[in-house]
């Protein structure tokens, strides 16, 4: 297969990844409550049972994408998959709130293979592309967010028995995912992700054209990278730059050492508070909107949707201007806005009072700044972490990054839950959050980018002649 319809199907594959992976958060979430209640479980198993989902998903991250490191991407997402498959059935089968504890964490250690999506995205890009694959890749989970509750609309609908199990509105998300996922399964074996080996024509073709390169003259910096990078680098697409953009900072090393350079402190530090806060919003906001609002379902579920969509808009933009503005900009831009989010949630939103259509307007304009810079952080931290990090083990150092994301979405609800009738003392932590990480920025703003490539400066020129009587 030639090299642009391989990469396309890659893309869309992966597309189909994250896709799948918002529309599962969003069938699931609404109706697991209630599912649990059934199951006669206690009040406490609700976050039990959503925080096995990350716990696992944090533990794997790391494992998959250590073995993405050593091993060709495809049987790692095949095995992934297949954790995604079993746990959405036994959220089916749901016999006991114990099983869908169970469910729940075997479907998070599937989730973890993300990190090896991140590590295959960024060997098969270039630098100066990333951020805007980045963009796309996270806009996709945002679209099944979208998509998930028109489908739980139908989902709810069901009512009907399958051999011994009983279809309903409950267990219907379990095997609809269940589904899905075995879909998916045969997508991923259709892809083509490595191509360690190119075919004997494509060999002919390469030689011929690497030769005329050797003979054609020049422009000093002048390296566009072509289809046969992927020759000398073993993945299609990534070209020299990208396996050799960072070991020159660091000595290709990859080990536990790098974790505690300046600049990837700063990136991981990013992930934490961007996920951390939103999770706590995300899980305060809906107290606040039914008691200052008296929102119900639908009026959330419509709110959730604008949300949603403003996200999606959010990650084209920065996909659009993925190329022409530095990746250390947006996120210095994208804290400066999630700042003044803070800032009006503190003078505006803890303590709602006048009219509905004020407290209505000062919701809708905190939610806006929020998720307006959220994607500006998102994208660049990611991007630019792919960058400062070795090429060799960018699977694992994907898995740290995942994991320490994964811990926030577990401690940003414990927070937020707790301290609902406490907004100031909830929003003044993550404006402080917030705070320490813009001077983090501030501080290694000048290290915040990817190091030059050893490999593509100027060739050296050739030894010079030592006069006689200097030998």
């Amino acid at each position: 297969m030639a090299y642009l319809p391989k990469r396309k199907l890659t893309f869309i594959t992966i597309g189909l990844i994250f896709l799948l992976s918002g529309i599962e958060y969003a069938v699931i979430l609404p109706t697991i409550w209630r599912y649990l209640q059934i199951l006669r479980a206690p009040p406490y198993f609700l976050g039990l049972t959503l925080s096995a989902f990350s716990l696992s998903g944090l533990l794997s991250g790391p494992v998959f994408g250590r073995w993405s490191d050593d091993a060709a991407t495809g049987p790692v997402l095949l095995l992934a998959n297949l954790f995604q498959i079993v746990g959405s059935f036994l959220y089916f089968v749901g016999y006991s709130k114990w099983l869908l504890v169970a469910s729940r964490l075997v479907a998070g250690v599937g989730a973890g293979a993300g990190s090896s999506v991140f590590a295959f995205l960024t060997r098969i890009t270039r630098p100066e592309e990333r951020a805007g694959v980045f963009a796309a890749v996270m806009a996709c989970r945002q679209a099944g967010l979208l998509v998930g509750p028109a489908l739980n609309l139908f989902l709810q609908l069901c009512d009907f028995k399958l051999g011994v199990f009983v279809v309903d509105r409950f267990t219907s998300p379990g095997i609809f995912m269940c589904l899905s996922w075995s879909l998916l399964q045969f997508a991923i074996l259709a892809t083509p992700w490595e191509s360690d080996s190119p075919d004997a024509t494509d060999s002919t073709d390469a030689t011929e054209e690497m030769a005329l390169l050797a003979t054609e003259p020049r422009a000093e910096g002048d390296r566009s990278p072509t289809r046969w990078d992927g020759i000398r680098t073993g993945t299609y697409g990534a070209s020299d730059s990208t396996r050799s953009e960072a070991p020159c900072r660091f000595g290709g090393g990859g080990g536990g050492g790098e974790f505690l350079r300046e600049e990837v402190i700063v990136l991981l530090a990013a992930q934490f508070v961007t996920l951390f806060n939103q999770t706590a919003l995300e899980t305060a906001v809906t107290p606040l909107t039914q008691r200052s609002l008296g929102m119900g379902e639908s009026g959330n579920s419509a709110m959730y949707g604008l949300c949603g969509a403003e996200v999606i808009l959010g990650f084209l933009l920065v996909r659009r201007l993925g190329g022409k503005m530095a990746e250390r900009a947006a996120l210095a831009a994208g804290l400066l806005v999630c700042c003044l989010a803070c800032v009006w949630f503190l003078l505006f939103l803890c303590d709602l009072r006048g009219s509905y259509e004020w407290k209505l307007s000062v919701l809708v304009v905190g939610i806006f700044l929020q998720l307006l810079g959220l994607p500006f952080v998102a994208v660049s931290q990611a991007s630019l972490f792919s960058k400062v990090t070795a090429a060799s083990t960018q699977g694992f150092s994907q898995g740290i990054r995942r994991s320490v994301g994964g811990l926030a979405t577990i401690l940003g609800p414990l927070w937020a839950g707790g301290l609902t009738n406490h907004l100031y003392v909830m929003t003044a932590m993550m404006l402080a959050l917030l705070l320490m990480l813009a001077v983090m920025t501030a501080l290694s703003y000048d290290r915040l980018t990817a190091p030059l490539a050893t490999d593509e400066a100027e060739p050296p020129s050739p030894k010079m002649p030592v006069p006689d009587g200097e030998a």
